[in-house]
């Protein structure tokens, strides 16, 4: 009785976060998904003048991923890989969403299926608080009649690029915390998709952040660094709020992007724009991101449009300070891989793409990869001067061969990523065999893809 009472007495006076942590093995989870956010872009990759402290600090505290790659070159299928865990082709989304003309002419649903297995959902039957803040963009703000991020499975959200009320881009770190505390007071595991707005255009840049940047004799990357900086700062506010409430031993936080950096395709003035979600700042003449050495930019299925960043940090389960170069994990990983550590179960008829990571994000399994990755974009074909990158439609990686095909199949580049990770020699021509071998199974994955959007996914503006 006495042993009983002490530990009931113990229970009482623990700090909340350690009941929290009591609960289980079961991780809290803040995933953090940057907009056009380059391979380069941090100083913990050696960016010459960009700022980054709390995005370093999760790498010395955690393994920064350097061959994480997204699912898309761009926006919306790349977010549809970490909400499904299959390949963006599955539902047609091969694109960002637009307005309804252009998504049809593009053969494009104008949202994603409402119906879909999603990662909060699955996340919310096992038990965890659930919260989207930030971008979501798998829908747009210009479609009204498209389904809320609550749908999806999430018991709060703060969104912009969706219908209805579109939050201010910078508060979507203060909403999290709220959530984060909420979560905690109920002693509840929370999972939080976080997914800033930097650095997309428009750059909404604060006199705050441009001052910490006055010395540079460039506009536009004084621009691209103070933005940066809020959002590094912003994320700064959410360790520090994870600290206060004792949850950092129990939390594993990702930082990441959904694509690589925008680049104008000529020469831009720098000028104001204007976006329906997020309304006025700077343009593309700012966009200053850069790939450390890999080919291409945003909407490039080369490196630079889909290697980026990929920094995990849970103290004490992931080896801190620490650089993996070796483990190929993909976007549809997170899925099955987030379902792992929450003890949540796949439903019955359920098949990811992705394969958990749970051994290779603690450093536990040598790094290998069980199944190929595809990706399908539109490409133009002859590429274009001032796209020279762009010419890619389907891309496959399989084990340490990289293989990109245009549209019809005339023209393939082969190459090594673990001899060659920046692309720099084509092997397609010393090696027929490996582009016949990866070839075949790029076939048989295009005939497992629907012709044409099927479900509850179109506007009623289409009729």
């Amino acid at each position: 009785m006495k042993l009983t009472l002490a530990l009931f007495t113990s229970l009482l006076l623990a700090p909340l976060g350690t009941m929290v942590a009591a609960e289980g093995a079961r991780p809290n989870i803040v995933f953090i998904f940057a907009d056009d956010w380059g391979w380069g872009d941090l100083s913990c990759h050696g960016h010459p003048y960009v700022k980054t402290p709390n995005i370093d600090r999760l790498a010395k505290e955690g393994t920064d991923f350097h061959r994480f790659t997204v699912a898309s070159g761009v926006c919306s299928p790349s977010r549809t890989a970490v909400m499904t865990g299959h390949f963006p082709a599955r539902y047609n989304i091969d694109g960002h969403f637009a307005w309804v003309k252009n998504n049809a002419q593009r053969g494009m649903p104008d949202w994603l299926d409402p119906k879909t297995p999603t990662l909060p959902r699955m996340l919310q039957s096992a038990g965890y608080a659930t919260a989207h803040f930030g971008k979501w963009h798998l829908s747009n703000d210009m479609i009204p009649d498209s389904p809320l991020p609550k749908v999806y499975g999430y018991d709060d959200y703060g969104a912009f690029n969706c219908a209805g009320e579109q939050i201010p881009v910078h508060e979507d770190a203060s909403r999290a915390i709220t959530f984060i505390e909420k979560s905690a007071a109920a002693k509840k595991p929370f999972f939080i998709n976080l997914w800033i707005h930097e650095p997309h255009t428009p750059f909404h840049t604060v006199p705050k952040y441009e001052w910490r940047f006055r010395d540079m004799k460039s506009r536009e990357d004084q621009i691209y660094a103070s933005v940066l900086s809020h959002a590094d700062d912003r994320i700064g506010e959410v360790l520090a709020a994870l600290d206060r409430l004792r949850l950092t031993e129990n939390t594993l936080v990702i930082f990441s992007s959904d694509n690589g950096p925008a680049r104008a395709g000529g020469a831009a003035k720098l000028d104001l724009n204007y976006d329906t979600a997020t309304g006025a700042g700077w343009g593309i003449a700012a966009a200053k991101g850069i790939t450390a050495g890999r080919k291409g930019y945003k909407a490039a299925l080369f490196e630079g449009g889909i290697n980026v960043p990929f920094i995990a940090r849970w103290p004490g389960k992931i080896p801190a300070g620490r650089i993996d170069n070796a483990s190929l994990i993909s976007a549809v990983d997170l899925l099955p891989t987030f379902c792992e550590l929450a003890g949540a179960k796949l439903p019955a008829a359920y098949q990811p793409d992705g394969i958990s990571q749970v051994a290779v994000l603690k450093g536990t399994e040598a790094p290998r990869r069980s199944k190929p990755l595809f990706w399908r974009m539109d490409g133009a074909w002859p590429a274009r001067a001032n796209a020279p990158f762009h010419w890619v439609t389907y891309a496959v990686v399989d084990q340490q061969w990289k293989l990109l095909s245009n549209r019809d199949g005339s023209h393939v580049e082969l190459y090594d990523l673990a001899a060659d990770p920046l692309e720099k020699t084509d092997r397609a021509g010393e090696r027929p065999e490996v582009v016949k071998e990866v070839t075949a199974k790029l076939a048989t994955w295009k005939s497992s893809l629907p012709e044409k959007p099927s479900g509850d996914v179109f506007s009623a503006e289409r009729r």
